[in-house]
């Protein structure tokens, strides 16, 4: 036995040695397919499918795991596919499902997917309406539609149009996709006033009749969104009622961008030139992409003989999704290796779907799909979230039958000319990022994007009416009554109308005369929907923008007075005290007595100009110091301390003089007001008047104003009130705001004029219901005006020129001069002062403190003690240079 176990053991050992040498058996991975092979797509994606799995084991001959596909003809049904889904699932024992095609049967199958844990692939279900947040077991390896929303909204703000209008298949596949497309549009102030769904099934006379709807409309800019046996007879049709004209705008989406050319068999010829599009980026400038593109034209028109040469030759986004989605199976598979399609079966019936079992692997093919990253035809694949991370898109413009290339669009740069992944340009929503564009009707020029409308609801636009004759160059309407016509004028009328012509489209409307009413009450008709809008020189109150939106101001207003112009030239004696009041007057000459007695105490004991007797010593005082302020002394000085007390008075001085000079001259040469400010009129005890109806009487009530002062004025009470006067039963001032004011100066400028001061108030704007989309966009357009200049030419129109009134380019006295302007002043000159006192008294006493103690000494009472201080002090100092 131990003889014959040395070879036998040889012979294992070199039997071992052949095992490698002989190649193992790769494990195959079942991949379900399931397409609608008479469709575009499905064709498309079955010539992709096949090419993707020659491809890849040509690159990969030693792969470990092989891809064996298991075909079902949907035929666009999706009670067929769930049941092709139900019999892959449970008698082939798929690993994982690619298709079906349409997000509607993507949706019943993803149900089955989930259930029975086995990953369902979409390489054309684009819709919403199905999502992996949803359906865990659905992977999208193709762009949501969803991604494509902010590409179109940014196209249609680069041209500036406001309102479009999106055309959509009326089926999950569109109605999915249009909340998407509105908040987009939103977001870039872009409305969209009317949706047109179209049923699958709609005939050629339906889609004739939504497009004639349309063409009464205002907006000429479409988003088609449908699939394509839909969307050619629109566009057939709309070619055939005149739509594909200048003027109108098309934008395609992503679907029917991908597949143009299957559209232009079924249309004539060059019948959507001019037509937008977009659609998902890929590097068509590759040379592996130009080679695919050359052996897939090949391929597909081999197995599709029929099919035209147009659709043979254009390579869609269907085609690479298609061919990414399944390297990207056939990789995962390669990664698990060995992979059996055990299912735990179902014991809760006997019917097919009961009988669903769950998938013990589909778990981990799940994760290794969504994990599988590679640089694939259309750029780098990833999956985010079970979604195709679709990064940019290019934007198409249909020339010639062809789509030509006018721009890209990524979320970091915008729209762009050039796609550059590294640029450091900023983002842009400008079309100037954009190539050329030819529009429908082989036109250059940019259309409009509206037109006037033939039919629609017109605007109904609440104006006051009757109106205050001194108030009509703000507001009027009349009513012919021979026409029955409505005819508006006045600033605000031209105002709005001005805005409304400023608007990217047609707004029609019409004026209402809207009665007597209060301006509150006004409002109130607009958000109850008696009007869309009010017209009128409405304020901007915060408890009226409760109940509708306002544009931005277009006027501005504040709360002000108009005054009477006094002229008291020459009229008064004693016109001379009046440019200091009387506080000031007493603080001068308090002071000119006080800064003599500062002298005197300075100068007494060393200059002999301020000796002698007490009469002439007083006399020298109060001549010094007064004669100062008309004219510069010529007394001798001794003291230093003397000196800079007088430089100091004499710059007090010199302001005070050349302010008393500047009022006086004002008094005497022009007009004066009665009051300058809201306190002064409070204070001042005469009758104030408001506009009737008013709000302007509360704010006085709440300024402290008594009510019984208040007058109510009609605007034609105005002249009268003014020129009697407060005492003879008129009012000192009327008070309201500014824009009413400035239209009774237009007329009364020589007399009266607006005082300064003002309470800030909102201004005026127009009134709309809340939540209106025209009020941003008017907001806007009064904004243009205003910097344009427009503005203020119809402000002139209606009020005339301010530098035409005489009287209002004169500058008007303030009043008397008070003590509180020149307050710091005597604070310096009298803290200097006392200064140079309490120094003086200082030397003095040093000087003469032994005769002090000796005199304080030898008197006994306090008096005496007094005299002999003020003896020593009145009597000469011999050590002085005079």
């Amino acid at each position: 036995m131990m003889k014959n176990a040395k070879p036998l053991g040889l012979l294992l050992s070199f039997l071992f040695q052949l095992l490698p040498v002989i190649p193992s058996q790769p494990t195959t991975f079942k991949l379900g397919l399931i397409l609608d092979s008479n469709s575009s797509i499905g064709q498309i994606a079955l010539t992709s499918v096949r090419m993707a799995v020659d491809d890849f084991y040509a690159a990969n001959p030693n792969s470990s795991a092989r891809l064996h596909t298991i075909t079902r003809d949907a035929s666009g049904n999706v009670v067929t596919a769930a049941s092709h889904a139900l019999e892959l699932i449970t008698k082939d024992k798929v690993h994982a499902i690619l298709g079906p095609q349409s997000s509607t049967e993507s949706g019943f199958v993803a149900a089955l997917g989930t259930r029975a844990q086995v990953p369902i692939v979409s390489i054309s279900a684009t819709s919403p309406s199905v999502s992996p947040a949803h359906s865990p077991f659905f992977v999208r390896a193709a762009a949501n539609d969803a991604d494509q929303v902010d590409a179109i909204a940014a196209l249609v703000d680069a041209f500036r149009w406001r309102r479009v209008v999106p055309i959509h298949e009326d089926s999950n596949f569109g109605a999915a996709f249009v909340p998407y497309l509105v908040d987009a549009l939103d977001n870039v102030g872009v409305r969209v006033p009317y949706r047109c769904p179209l049923p699958t099934t709609a005939s050629d006379d339906d889609i004739s009749a939504e497009l004639y709807k349309l063409t009464t409309e205002q907006t000429r800019v479409f988003v088609v969104h449908a699939r394509v046996d839909l969307a050619t007879r629109l566009l057939r049709s709309a070619k055939n009622a005149g739509m594909m004209s200048e003027g109108y705008v098309w934008i395609l989406t992503s679907g029917l961008t991908s597949l143009l050319a299957s559209v232009e068999e079924y249309i004539s010829p060059g019948s959507i030139d001019g037509v937008l599009g977009v659609m998902p980026y890929f590097p068509t400038a590759e040379q592996r992409i130009r080679e695919f593109k050359r052996r897939w034209s090949l391929q597909f028109l081999k197995d599709n003989p029929n099919v035209g040469l147009t659709a043979a030759t254009e390579l869609s986004s269907y085609a690479i999704w298609a061919y990414d989605a399944v390297w990207a199976m056939a990789l995962s598979a390669e990664r698990l290796g060995k992979v059996r399609p055990d299912f735990i079966e179902s014991k809760n019936g006997s019917t097919g779907f009961s009988n669903l079992g769950v998938s013990r692997t589909g778990k981990s093919i799940l994760k290794e799909i969504l994990n599988t990253e590679f640089d694939g035809l259309g750029g780098r694949f990833r999956l985010v979230d079970g979604e195709l991370n679709v990064t940019a898109f290019r934007v198409l413009n249909v020339i010639g039958g062809k789509a030509k290339d006018v721009g890209f669009w990524t979320s970091r740069f915008g729209l762009t000319r050039r796609l550059n992944w590294s640029s450091n340009s900023q983002f842009s929503s400008l079309r100037d990022g954009l190539g050329p564009v030819i529009w429908p009707g082989d036109s250059a020029v940019v259309p409009s994007g509206w037109t006037q409308p033939t039919g629609g609801k017109k605007l109904r636009i609440g104006v006051p009416r009757p109106v205050d004759p001194g108030f009509q160059s703000f507001v009027n309407i009349e009513i012919d009554p021979e026409t029955n016509q409505t005819s508006a004028s006045g600033f605000v009328i031209d105002v709005f109308e001005a805005a409304v012509r400023q608007l990217p489209y047609a707004m029609p409307f019409e004026y209402v005369p809207a009665g007597h009413e209060r301006y509150d009450t006004l409002v109130l008709q607009v958000a109850n929907g008696t009007y869309d809008a009010a017209v009128a020189d409405l304020t901007m109150k915060a408890n009226r923008s409760s109940y509708v939106d306002f544009t931005m101001p277009y006027m501005a207003s504040a709360i002000s007075m108009v005054v009477p112009l006094k002229d008291e030239r020459s009229k008064d004696a004693w016109v001379f005290l009046k440019p200091l009041n009387k506080n000031l007057w007493l603080v001068s000459g308090v002071f000119c007595v006080f800064t003599g007695i500062i002298m005197w105490i300075l100068e007494h004991r060393s200059n002999n100009e301020f000796r002698g007797p007490p009469s002439h010593q007083f006399g020298t005082v109060f001549y010094f110091t007064f004669s100062t302020l008309l004219f510069a002394h010529k007394d001798n000085i001794v003291s230093n301390l003397s000196k800079f007390v007088v430089i100091i008075w004499v710059f007090v001085l010199l302001i005070l003089r050349s302010s008393y000079t500047a009022s006086l001259t004002s008094l005497l040469t022009v007009q004066q007001r009665p009051v300058n400010d809201f306190i002064e009129l409070k204070n001042s005890g005469g009758n104030v008047g408001h506009l009737h109806g008013s709000s302007v009487r509360g704010l006085l009530v709440s300024m402290g104003f008594d009510e019984s002062r208040l007058k109510a004025l009609e605007f034609s009470q105005y002249n009268d009130a003014l020129a009697k006067g407060s005492k003879n039963g008129g009012v000192l001032a009327i008070v309201g705001e500014t824009p009413y004011l400035r239209a009774y100066l237009k007329l009364h400028c020589n007399n009266y004029t607006i005082v300064d001061q003002m309470i800030k108030t909102g201004g005026f704007g127009f009134a709309f219901s809340k939540g209106s989309s025209l009020v941003p966009d008017l907001s806007k357009s009064i904004l243009n005006l205003t910097e344009s200049g427009q503005m203020s030419e119809i402000e002139r129109k209606w009020f005339g020129d301010p530098s035409n009134c005489p009287s209002q380019d004169n500058p008007l006295t303030s009043g008397s001069l008070n003590y509180e302007s020149f307050r710091g002043l005597f604070l310096i000159t009298g803290t200097g002062s006392i200064f140079c006192a309490i120094i003086h008294l200082a030397f003095f006493i040093n000087q003469k403190r032994r005769d002090l103690r000796q005199a304080i000494a030898t008197e006994k009472s306090i008096a005496g003690k007094l005299r002999s201080i003020c003896k020593l002090y009145i009597g000469k100092d011999l050590s002085s240079y005079v």
